[in-house]
């Protein structure tokens, strides 16, 4: 254990005296590389600005560094422990003082300014800086493990320091950032009465649609759209998981496929595909003012075509949910509803209606937030019909740059999804609504009543029959000149995006590429991060007990209820100045994503460590193995369900969102879904639609490798040969079952 204490010590040494502490002028983190050899200036490591006057405020930091390791070798253990608590903490207030407190020249706090004058000011933090706070914060976390704590486990205490720094620096610490933005005025100065002029504007409450005939405020306009898009999506994937699980109905693994290819498809290509259908020159509006005569009209934009391309887009979702759901209601329940006189129809209202309770408040909570976040199909379809998320946008990036109001925007935002959170809890309230006993029953579901399999089979029907008839556009829209026009075939939607040149050997010459490659490896960097911190907290908060638990899982959801436009506003306004100045760069796209659905992973791991018997674990300690070799020997290879849903929804996201990053692209990094909204913005819908093509054949291939390289779960007896295998996991099998079959 000392021995991984001198470690840490010797990697902040190595960050505080070897490395350069800031990031030269102009670079990323992932352009500079930690160890380019930079000349002293304020490319120099702490030590050397401290020492030469030039950034003093550095050495308390260094003083903890020579505390710890004055006392490491120490023979009191408890002395140790105490040392390196206070040490590890002193030099973390140091570090964030001096980092959040001494900023760009002239924005530094008060305190900094009279301390080390006006001119104070310091560039992002690079390569030493972080191995340095990763030094302090090991160094706390090891003498909290001295002291007792989490049974004196190094690997846990590290582990729950990380995850803690890690939530704070990029969940907690950018939604501070964007409450601060609204209540401060263009000069930064706090503002009550500018805060109250933004947040009570007609522009975003106002009800002239309903007094004067002109618009609502874009608060009505976003709420009245998500409570639509949940309450439709919610009874359409309640319809069809009914339809599945209740009847004999045929077409059953083709509605499977439809639920599956609207996930792997960019948000805002059903929008576009609308538009190429019922838009004044599509396909329907030019047959049906041919054929009989209805004139063209913009009917698609606005609330309508929102709406409808929100319903088409999320409706899978809400069918994923519940079909899990409809499964889980044990028959027995129904049967003894029957056997006491009641006919379907009472059995379904009073019995099988009720337990849906939880499935129907999740479905439409996902569908509400859904649509709160969703920003490509507003903004291809909303016309005049303002959202919040497009409203944020243009106050972002348009000419009348505006980060008050976006910051109040964001605010109004996230408060109705957190409103929606508290609605569904408490119409969930306290009640159970466990069905799956230990006792047995028939299995077999109660059919449907003959009223609710037709009302399910009209709703679905339409929803079925467009969903494919966008998908046929989808497929042919690349293929085509212009769809709606002209439909002669021609590759050339493809050859602009993705040709490539073979006289110059392999040269990848499409005006695609670039952000095609750029999204690849973003998110095959992202996807494994993302399932490593997400399996790896809960995994924490399942198997581990320490104080602020509940707190620290309330923080992983955090981020899911914040709609992706507040997360990018925040990612803007937090990380576009010092300490952490990485805005850009690929490498906050990187952080956007892994936090963003971290919480997936998270529940999924959680779900999954419910399955596995702690007993495992206590074995393992039993045989002297510590919670590291625990948890990759035992519990991981029992986690590849939990494994595989991370990665997949994780890699799937991090392919298609388009809300959160779209502020945090850049032109070096940019990104497929803002490549293809400029593509819509400039009318080449061909290519848009080709591009879009390309990426939801790249993630199912993804998806089947991502399956294939992780494996299976084994679990019971398998077959082999003749002989018969015990397999506890997929890498831990019995080994007189292993004797015999050889």
């Amino acid at each position: 254990m000392r021995r991984a204490t001198q470690l840490v010590l010797l990697i902040g040494w190595l960050g505080y005296a070897v490395l350069p502490w800031y990031l030269p002028e102009g670079m990323s983190l992932v352009q500079f590389g930690w160890l380019s050899g930079y000349p002293l200036g304020k490319a120099g490591s702490a030590l050397a600005l401290a020492l030469s006057g030039q950034a003093p405020w550095l050495l308390p930091i260094g003083a903890a560094l020579l505390v710890a390791t004055a006392f490491c070798r120490g023979a009191d253990s408890g002395k140790v422990a105490r040392v390196l608590v206070a040490a590890g903490g002193v030099g973390l207030a140091a570090f964030f003082l001096q980092g959040f407190g001494i900023v760009l020249k002239g924005s530094a706090a008060g305190w900094a300014t009279a301390l080390f004058g006006a001119d104070v000011a310091q560039g992002g933090m690079g390569g030493g800086a972080f191995l340095t706070v990763l030094s302090l914060l090991l160094l706390t976390c090891h003498g909290l493990a001295y002291r007792g704590y989490c049974r004196g486990d190094l690997f846990t205490t590290s582990a729950i320091g990380i995850v803690v720094l890690l939530i704070g620096l990029f969940i907690f610490w950018p939604v501070m950032v964007i409450l601060k933005s609204a209540l401060v005025d263009q000069n930064g100065h706090v503002a009550l009465s500018a805060f109250s002029d933004r947040f009570f504007s007609a522009t975003i409450w106002g009800l002239g649609c309903v007094s004067s005939g002109t618009s609502c405020g874009v608060a009505w306009n976003t709420l009245v759209l998500a409570v639509l898009t949940g309450v439709i999506t919610t009874l359409l994937g309640l319809a069809c998981a009914l339809l599945l699980q209740r009847t004999a109905m045929p077409g059953k693994r083709l509605m499977r496929a439809l639920t599956v290819l609207p996930i792997i498809t960019p948000p805002f290509v059903i929008g576009l595909a609308l538009i190429l259908l019922f838009g004044r020159s599509g396909f329907f509006t030019g047959i049906m003012a041919d054929w009989f005569g209805i004139p063209r009209s913009r009917w698609i934009y606005g609330l309508p075509g929102v709406l409808l391309a929100q319903v088409l887009a999320f409706a899978p979702i809400a069918f994923l949910v519940l079909i899990g759901v409809v499964q889980g209601i044990s028959p027995s329940l129904e049967e003894a509803s029957q056997t006491l006189g009641a006919g379907r129809w009472q059995t379904f209202s009073t019995v099988t209606w009720p337990l849906l309770r939880p499935g129907i408040a999740n479905a439409f909570l996902l569908g509400f937030v859904e649509s709160m976040a969703d920003f490509g199909n507003p903004l291809v379809l909303g016309g005049n019909f303002e959202v919040l998320s497009t409203k944020i946008f243009f106050a972002v990036v348009g000419a009348a740059y505006n980060q008050g109001q976006a910051a109040v925007l964001a605010m109004v935002l996230l408060a109705f999804t957190l409103g929606a959170f508290w609605l569904q809890q408490g119409w969930l309230g306290g009640k159970s609504y466990t069905t799956v006993t230990g006792k047995g029953d028939a299995g077999l579901p109660t059919p449907l009543p003959r009223r609710v399999t037709w009302l399910a089979g009209l709703a679905v029907a339409p929803w079925v029959a467009l969903t494919l008839v966008i998908y046929l556009v989808i497929l042919v829209g690349g293929f085509v000149k212009t769809m709606g026009r002209d439909y002669t075939p021609t590759l050339e939607h493809y050859r602009t995006g993705f040709a490539i040149d073979f006289s110059r050997g392999l040269f990848f010459e499409g005006a695609a590429w670039n952000s095609f490659f750029t999204t690849l490896k973003v998110a095959a960097i992202s996807a494994p991060l993302t399932a490593l911190i997400g399996l790896l907290t809960a995994y924490l908060l399942t198997r581990q007990k320490f104080s602020g638990r509940g707190t620290l899982e309330f923080a992983t959801m955090l981020s899911f209820a914040i709609p992706g436009t507040v997360l990018g506003v925040a990612y803007i306004l937090a990380f576009n100045v010092p300490p952490i100045e990485i805005t850009g760069t690929g490498l906050i796209l990187i952080i956007a994503f892994v936090f963003r659905n971290m919480p997936v992973g998270v529940r999924s791991g959680i779900a999954g460590l419910s399955q596995i018997d702690k007993s495992l674990d206590e074995a393992s300690t039993t045989l002297r193995a510590r919670s590291f070799t625990t948890l990759w020997r035992v519990v991981l290879p029992l986690l590849r369900p939990a494994l595989v849903a991370a990665l997949v929804y994780s890699f799937v996201r991090s392919m298609t969102a388009v809300s959160a990053v779209i502020f945090l692209v850049s032109a070096e990094y940019n990104l497929a879904t803002a490549y293809i909204v400029g593509r819509v913005e400039a009318g080449e819908f061909g290519l848009a639609i080709a591009y879009s093509s390309v990426l939801i054949v790249v993630m199912a291939a993804g998806i089947g490798l991502i399956q294939l390289g992780v494996g299976e779960r084994k679990l019971g007896r398998r077959q082999v040969g003749r002989h018969k295998v015990v397999a506890l996991s997929g890498s831990v099998s019995n080994p007189i079952s292993q004797g015999a079959a050889s």
